[in-house]
């Protein structure tokens, strides 16, 4: 009797999605904790607000790291506490749950994924990789024996992979995204202006002025940090053109990996991804400019998904009502 439910355990956030009420909750994947005996303070975009803000008796942390689980006891916290958020009385009725996970996942780190899901109180938990569910997500005609490239880029992993007859024929997971880009930048206020800026500065001007590709008007942000040179607080505006400069690495480094999908795939394959185009999706494909990139880099015509942040954990969603159909998709 108990509900069944989908969630997308990312780096940057986790979402969850239910059958009845689709997308039920996102939330950042940080847990705040008291460091003396380790009690979970706050959990989610609360516990977001601590990042760079906490006194010494409080740490807050991202318990996942490239999409994968770097600390198990915090992760088993932040899932439980969501679930619970979502489904009330968990205690009578224990969910069965669907995770998704990166396409490169060791069997130690699914086994540590289960796992954590079980000690949440599932009843049973299976896996989906990510650009499947993302495919799934966008309608695309898996089950076909067509060609379908999917690009998912996340907070700490970019997803390629080209799906034909519900399997993955060709996948690469590039531990460069979303997060990768806000050190970038402040690695760039750092050694550009002298300026100190926080993770959530830096992901404020990724969101707000960030583009991968020139587009529209010049834009600016006025942005506050700490000088290097007297450690007094100082303000600077920056600009897209400099964001540009920026990011162009790990930007380089996702196309690069899309390059490397297309050479590798087999031709008949390649010519429907032609016909068909590309599909971004994952947080990273609301960069500006990136679809337009990606176009001119790879001669590939690039779609972004409707809700890109959504389009995972709505594709593993949509497995659990259409299970015999979708029985192939999950991963052991």
């Amino acid at each position: 009797m108990g509900k069944s439910i989908a969630m997308d355990l990312g780096t940057a956030n986790t979402l969850i999605y239910t059958q009845r009420d689709g997308v039920v909750l996102n939330e950042p994947s940080v847990v705040a904790l008291d460091s003396r005996d380790g009690r979970v303070l706050a959990v989610g975009r609360e516990a977001k607000e601590f990042l760079g803000r906490t006194p010494k008796k409080i740490v807050a942390i991202r318990p996942l790291k490239d999409g994968v689980i770097a600390d198990f006891e915090v992760t088993n916290a932040m899932i439980t506490f969501f679930i619970r958020k979502v489904i009330k009385g968990m205690n009578l009725f224990k969910p069965k749950l669907v995770i998704c996970v990166p396409t490169g996942i060791t069997q130690v780190e699914k086994r540590a994924v289960i796992e954590s899901g079980l000690h949440s109180g599932a009843r049973e938990v299976k896996l989906i990789e990510e650009p499947m569910g993302a495919a799934i997500g966008a309608r695309m005609p898996i089950e076909e024996p067509q060609g379908n490239l999917v690009v998912d880029i996340g907070g700490g992993t970019t997803e390629v992979a080209v799906i034909a007859l519900s399997a993955v024929a060709y996948s690469e997971s590039v531990r460069i995204a979303g997060d990768e880009m806000n050190e970038a930048i402040q690695r760039y206020v750092q050694d550009q202006h002298q300026l100190l800026i926080g993770e959530n500065t830096a992901e404020k001007i990724k969101m707000t002025i960030g583009s991968a590709y020139p587009v529209g008007e010049a834009m600016s942000l006025k942005i506050m940090g700490k000088n290097i040179v007297n450690g007094n607080p100082k303000a600077l505006i920056i600009n897209d053109g400099e964001i540009r400069e920026a990011i162009r690495e790990p930007v380089n480094a996702i196309i690069m990996a899309v390059r490397r999908a297309v050479e590798k795939t087999p031709p008949e394959l390649v010519a429907d991804i032609a016909d068909n185009g590309l599909l971004l999706a994952g947080g990273g494909a609301l960069l500006k400019g990136l679809d337009k990139l990606i176009a001119r880099e790879v001669q590939v015509e690039a779609c972004i998904d409707d809700e890109p942040l959504t389009t995972v954990v709505r594709g593993a969603g949509i497995t659990l009502g259409e299970e015999k159909k979708y029985s192939n998709v999950y991963i052991n």
